[in-house]
C-alpha cells in the first residue's frame, strides 16, 4: 500500500497567519465522526485521524506557548479544526469525495482499526476488505471545496 504524495496538502510559511481568525485561513480542516459510535470510541477515532492529519499537513500546527511561569505547551492547529458527525453511510460518501479531490488531504479511520490490537493485524485485515467502514474522517483542502463535502453536518455532540 502506498500514500499519493504526488499533491502534498498544506500552508506555505507565508500563509500562517496566526494574528488572523481561523476563517481567514486558505485551507479548512474538519474530522467527521460516526454519530453512532460511543463516546469513548468517538473520541479515539477522532485523535487517531488527528494525529495522522498533523503529521501529514504542512504548517498545520502554530508555534508553541509559553505561559507566565516558563512553561511551553505545544503548538496547536492555528488554523482550527471543525468535529463533526455523520452517519457510517455519510463518512463513506464524505472519505470517497474527498479523496477524488484534488488538493484534498483525507486520513481515515477504518472499523478494523479498533477490532484488533496489533498494527500488523490491522494492516491485515484492512487488505482484504473491499469497501471498509469508516469511524473517523479527517480532511484538509480549500475552504470553498471541504464546506462542499461535508455540507451541513452537525458538530459532534
Amino acid at each position: 500500500m502506498s500514500i499519493d504524495t504526488r499533491t502534498r496538502v498544506g500552508f506555505d510559511p507565508d500563509e500562517i497567519r496566526t494574528s488572523e481568525p481561523t476563517r481567514s485561513a486558505r485551507l479548512k480542516w474538519v474530522v467527521v465522526v460516526d454519530q453512532e459510535l460511543p463516546p469513548g470510541r468517538a473520541a479515539n477515532a477522532a485523535i487517531c485521524v488527528a494525529a495522522a492529519t498533523s503529521t501529514g499537513v504542512d504548517g498545520l500546527l502554530g508555534p508553541a506557548a509559553r505561559d507566565a511561569t516558563g512553561s511551553d505547551h505545544p503548538g496547536l492547529p492555528w488554523a482550527g479544526c471543525s468535529v463533526l458527525s455523520a452517519s457510517a453511510d455519510q463518512l463513506a460518501q464524505i472519505r470517497a469525495k474527498a479523496a477524488g479531490s484534488l488538493g484534498v488531504f483525507v486520513a481515515d479511520m477504518p472499523a478494523a482499526a479498533q477490532h484488533t490490537r496489533v498494527y500488523d493485524e490491522y494492516l491485515s485485515e484492512v487488505a482484504t476488505t473491499e469497501a471498509p467502514t469508516y469511524y473517523a474522517v479527517s480532511i484538509v483542502g480549500p475552504r470553498n471545496r471541504i464546506d462542499k463535502i461535508v455540507g451541513k453536518l452537525p458538530l459532534l455532540a
